[in-house]
């Protein structure tokens, strides 16, 4: 009887171990640390990269042609310093934009790339020169609030004034 448990067991732990190595071959293959960033260099400086990290997605029109590889301060501007990989089949004008982009209200951050029109192409190495950084969500979102309960304060005392002038209010038309 002991020989049965300890045999049930050992399975047991057996098939445990292998769910665990196929879990951890299937994370490697499917995430980016299992892949190599194959494309070329490019870089990229924006007032604000917030929300962007090793490993972010670079698309054009939402598909993922690369991903960010590098981010650093440049000490003279202290702009965000972006170095990014594109696949080397999108070969992209010397006129396009980055952006970083919100994927919406929870999602995360993301560079999107606006092709340009020149026929001259941006090299291995070379620097996109217009940007636009992220924008702060949560600041919009403060002004939003402050200039809705600002303008209601002001409304308050222009109508306050007006009734102390002691002119009609006007009648609405029927």
């Amino acid at each position: 009887m002991q020989l049965k448990e300890s045999l049930v067991e050992a399975l047991i732990g057996a098939v445990v171990v292998l769910v665990a190595a196929l879990f951890l071959v299937y994370a490697y293959s499917n995430t980016a640390v299992g892949r190599s960033s194959s494309g070329y260099p490019l870089v990229a400086r924006f007032p604000s990269a917030a929300g962007v990290s090793v490993g972010t997605d670079v698309r054009i029109s939402g598909i993922k042609v690369g991903s960010v590889t590098k981010q650093e301060l440049d000490p003279q501007t202290f702009q965000a310093k972006v170095t990014f990989t594109v696949q080397n089949d999108v070969q992209l004008p010397v006129d396009t934009i980055a952006k970083i982009a919100s994927e919406g209200i929870l999602g995360g951050n993301y560079i999107d790339l606006s092709p340009g029109g020149e026929m001259d192409t941006l090299k291995p190495g070379e620097e996109i020169e217009q940007t636009q950084g992220s924008v702060d969500l949560m600041g919009l979102i403060g002004r939003a609030i402050y200039s809705a309960t600002g303008s209601d304060k002001s409304e308050g005392g222009s109508a306050g004034g007006e009734a102390d002038s002691g002119a009609p209010a006007p009648v609405p038309a029927e």
